[in-house]
């Protein structure tokens, strides 16, 4: 049995007079250490992908599993703990608290967790441990990216889920958080899953999953990902 198992995964909205189905029998499985990128144009819905797995969204029908639990059928409560415990979600529009440094800003994600991975080390590997008392108002969008992947990553969930979280980064930046996240894979045996229309990256996953309005259109498995140092950005 698969890590997660997203199963025949149906989504509608109503929309005045009609409904409107924005995802169709959607299926994949993703083994525990992959690292997982959904592609697809704009309004395809790979961002309601990473909503249904972290919860956020109500299917109407199918499965969803994680690590052989029912995540769409548990009640709000349970859900609620369970996401606590084993998922991280970096959203586009996750801020800093500006008033915090870049170390309190990752503390904070911290305080959720049961068993946090090390702030020292998580800062060195965004390289800001020059500037880890720095506030959000002193920092580039590329350190502001950073430190809320860190605030996320520092909570050391099974599970990590992230929105074009390399769009629009300079080549450094990039290769420093995709070192990171490959990282949490290989070494510490996390699922990794980000949204991204960046095809230069495409060789270092696992898998890519393409979405096209809802469906799926195709699912490339790398049998053998390239290292990071091979990319040609």
């Amino acid at each position: 049995m698969a890590y997660i198992e997203f199963k025949n995964v149906c989504k509608e909205y109503d929309n005045k007079e009609k409904k409107i189905k924005i995802l169709k029998n959607v299926s994949f499985n993703i083994e525990k250490g992959e690292f997982v990128i959904i592609t697809g144009p704009s309004s395809s819905e790979k961002t309601s992908i990473l909503n249904i797995l972290n919860g956020n969204i109500k299917l109407d029908s199918g499965e969803v599993l994680i690590d052989n639990t029912l995540i769409n059928k548990l009640s709000e409560r349970k859900l609620k703990k369970y996401k606590r415990e084993n998922i991280s979600f970096l959203c586009k529009d996750d801020v800093l608290l500006k008033n915090l440094t870049i170390q309190e800003n990752i503390e904070l994600g911290a305080l959720v967790s049961k068993d946090p991975l090390n702030i020292d080390e998580i800062i060195k590997k965004i390289g800001l441990t020059k500037k880890k008392d720095e506030f959000y108002y002193n920092l580039s969008l590329d350190e502001q990216k950073k430190v809320s992947l860190a605030m996320k990553i520092i909570k050391n969930s099974n599970v990590f889920l992230a929105d074009e979280i390399i769009e629009s980064l300079e080549l450094k930046s990039k290769i420093q958080i995709l070192k990171l996240l490959k990282s949490l894979c290989k070494k510490d045996k996390k699922v990794v899953i980000i949204t991204t229309n960046d095809d230069s990256i495409f060789p270092i996953a696992n898998k890519i999953i393409k979405i096209k309005n809802g469906s799926l259109t195709n699912m490339i498995i790398n049998k053998k990902p390239r290292a990071i140092g091979d990319l040609k950005c």
